[in-house]
């Protein structure tokens, strides 16, 4: 006697749409503090998934935190201390194995639609580290790359910002659409709210926070898009989607930047403002509703964790700075790694353990048209956790934890060992903006 047995079918791979803002700052959502702006997909994000309280970009600038993420590693492992600008002759190594080709080893359809800021060169492009298709701005909007590539071409010269943030939109949902009944990554990493600033018509004039705010308000327009698809080609359940920024605000840019909320300095710092970001993580059915995590992460953790995810397997000789969160999100366990290094221009510049921070002497920065002064000090000790504005520095009354964290420090510098030179990122190499400008 032959029995039926009914077929079970193949367990779904899940998918990963990863939001990037650009110089978002930890003080520009309303689930994060913010009064003036008004951010619902944001925060449903937020309320119907997980807020992070400590997370990490790695980096206080753009391009070293974007490899940060695609890598897994810290970004002084590859040289890039700087970011990238269109007279660059470099970008990201294509020996760097990014997390994205992984995935296209188990199936996945990878796409990115927005900014790159790894290398515009054909060896430093998207398509050359494991996507499949490419829509955006290589650089940074400021810049004079302003133009639309599509993969490895451009299409378009003339770009109307004010409809950046939709035509991202746009181009997201139509590689929702074409690419629903296989496992996907889409990684959008927009190019707002970086000056100069732009919004379209539907949203001018909308916020309590003038234009800033109007930006914001689009770009949560542009969240709510995209959650939208994903619950009408009922893949909401089985796609985790992440929000976050590649660093803090760029203070100097006054009203057309954010604010840092209750984090001391912004982007080009090493104070928390510079490299303490929203990050925001939803994931229906799977991750609590409502779950803040307080503990630290960094942007380097998602490597390790998608790439499990997935079911990929990492080559045995890569060294991984990040570690796989998926048991943090799911609430089941709390990240093992207590330590952080932060890294401006290719200087190790604080340092944090546990609670603790370290903030090593500085000579200081001078103030200009793109950076904000910030005065000379000497070494700086903050009990992170109770004091996240850095406003008590506490290293004359605990010479011990001093002592122990430097201790750290020499042990983290040595096992991270031998780091190639910095690559060359603009032509005017001599000026001290050349790291600094616009970026």
């Amino acid at each position: 006697m032959v029995k039926n047995f009914q077929s079970i079918p193949p367990v779904k791979k899940t998918n990963i749409v990863f939001i990037f803002a650009d110089d978002l700052g930890y003080g520009d959502l309303g689930c994060y503090g913010a009064k003036d702006i008004s951010t619902p997909n944001i925060d449903f994000l937020a309320n119907q998934g997980l807020k992070f309280t400590e997370f990490y970009s790695v980096s206080p600038v753009c391009s070293p935190s974007r490899a940060a993420l695609l890598t897994g590693r810290y970004p002084i492992r590859q040289g890039i201390h700087g970011v990238f600008f269109p007279d660059s002759f470099t970008g990201m190594d294509t020996t760097e194995l990014t997390f994205p080709e992984l995935l296209k080893k188990q199936g996945y359809k990878t796409g990115i639609i927005g900014k790159w800021h790894l290398g515009h060169q054909y060896g430093h492009r998207p398509l050359q580290h494991g996507f499949d298709s490419y829509f955006g701005i290589p650089y940074s909007n400021d810049m004079t790359s302003v133009v639309y590539m599509r993969d490895n071409e451009i299409v378009e010269t003339k770009v109307d910002q004010k409809y950046i943030t939709k035509r991202y939109t746009e181009e997201a949902l139509k590689f929702l659409d074409q690419n629903k009944d296989k496992p996907f990554f889409l990684y959008i990493p927009h190019s707002m709210p970086h000056v100069p600033i732009y919004a379209s018509e539907k949203f001018v004039g909308t916020s309590k926070r003038g234009l800033y705010g109007d930006v914001i308000q689009e770009l949560d327009w542009s969240v709510g898009e995209v959650l939208k698809k994903l619950k009408e080609l009922d893949l909401e359940e089985n796609t985790l989607v992440v929000f976050t920024s590649d660093n803090g605000p760029w203070l100097v840019m006054g009203a057309d930047a954010g604010i840092a909320g209750i984090l001391r300095e912004g982007k080009q710092t090493t104070f928390e403002g510079g490299m303490r970001v929203p990050a925001l993580v939803y994931w229906k059915n799977k991750i609590k509703p409502g779950t803040v995590i307080k503990e630290m992460a960094t942007m380097m953790d998602w490597f390790p964790t998608f790439t499990n995810l997935a079911g990929a397997t990492s080559p045995k000789n890569l060294v991984l700075d990040g570690e796989d969160i998926q048991n943090v999100l799911l609430g089941k366990d709390s990240r093992k790694g207590k330590e952080l290094a932060y890294y401006y221009n290719g200087k190790l510049e604080a340092f944090r353990v546990g609670d603790w921070k370290l903030k090593l002497p500085h000579t200081g920065q001078k103030g200009h048209f793109a950076s904000k002064e910030v005065a000379p000090h000497g070494a700086l000790l903050f009990n992170i956790t109770k004091d996240p504005g850095e406003t008590h520095n506490l290293a004359e009354e605990n010479p011990d934890k001093v002592l122990e964290l430097q201790s750290k420090i020499a042990g983290f510098t040595k096992k991270l060992g031998t780091v190639p030179p910095g690559k060359f990122v603009h032509a005017d190499a001599d000026r001290t903006l050349s790291n600094q400008r616009k970026n």
